[in-house]
């Protein structure tokens, strides 16, 4: 573990774990949680023969909290530091939610060899928030209410959310695991108020359908049906028609927290993609 000093000059916090000549993995955590989010899928694949990465993003976990560059250029950016800075090359970059934008933009942008695969779990591309081009998105009104929230009281907010959607625990039959919900709420609150407000700009507004027609590395689509956070019909479902080299799975029924809640088979299914 060390960090990173961008091109920007922000310190960024970062986990390298596994042998150096190992296949390297580069995992790309969500809003407004840091990389302590991929534990299962840290351990998962660092047993099973691999390098692991992952860093928090800017204003997230034990990153920097600087007041600017909470968009998906710099978010882009800052894990091409940590990629160079480390000397990596052929890696699968893994992104969940947020994460999996910021893969979609690191990816579209990468110098030659540095990327073998990429993995998109419950991401954002191609767009979240409505727009012209994107009629079905969502409202402006959603995020601006997230935004409201987070400014109102960011810790009920949070805790809302991890005890709710994010997981499914506000699903009939669905058992709420209290140290997942605390887990997730010790994340979100270590990283800063105003760079996750900013990043809900980020995460909601930025377009990657240029991005997604750019990459050229087979990437992998996951996605639960039952996504309350990140629909699928409005991510999903429109990305895998704008990538070259894409396949999807749709899970029935799993949550946006699925890579947590139901490791055992993302995990299985990424590797399977790896190996493949």
């Amino acid at each position: 573990m060390g960090y990173v000093t961008t091109t920007d000059g922000v310190q960024i916090f970062y986990k390298d774990w596994g042998a150096k000549d190992d296949q390297p993995i580069m995992f790309h955590h969500g809003w407004p949680l840091s990389s302590d989010d991929w534990d299962a899928q840290l351990l998962f694949f660092v047993n099973q023969g691999y390098r692991v990465i992952a860093h928090d993003r800017r204003g997230h976990g034990r990153s920097e909290q600087v007041p600017g560059g909470h968009d998906m250029d710099h978010y882009a950016a800052d894990a091409a530091s940590v990629v160079d800075a480390l000397g990596l090359r052929d890696v699968v970059h893994v992104g969940h939610s947020t994460g999996g934008g910021e893969v979609a933009r690191y990816v579209a942008r990468a110098e030659a060899g540095r990327v073998a695969k990429a993995v998109l779990i419950g991401a954002v591309p191609p767009i979240m928030a409505r727009t012209d081009a994107y009629p079905n998105g969502l409202p402006i009104e959603l995020f601006d209410g997230f935004r409201a929230a987070l400014a109102a009281d960011r810790a009920s907010f949070y805790h809302g959310l991890a005890s709710g959607p994010f997981y499914g625990f506000n699903r009939d039959g669905v058992e709420a695991k209290p140290a997942v919900i605390s887990n997730w709420w010790r994340q979100a609150m270590m990283g800063g108020s105003l760079p996750h407000y900013q990043g809900i700009k980020a995460f909601s507004e930025t377009d990657f359908t240029d991005d997604l027609k750019a990459i050229d590395v087979p990437t992998l689509i996951l996605h639960g049906d039952d996504d309350q956070i990140v629909p699928i019909d409005q991510s999903a479902k429109l990305a895998i028609e704008l990538l070259r080299k894409g396949e999807i799975k749709i899970y029935p029924g799993l949550s946006h927290g699925m890579a947590t809640i139901n490791a055992d088979i993302i995990n299985e299914d990424i590797l399977a993609f790896i190996t493949g």
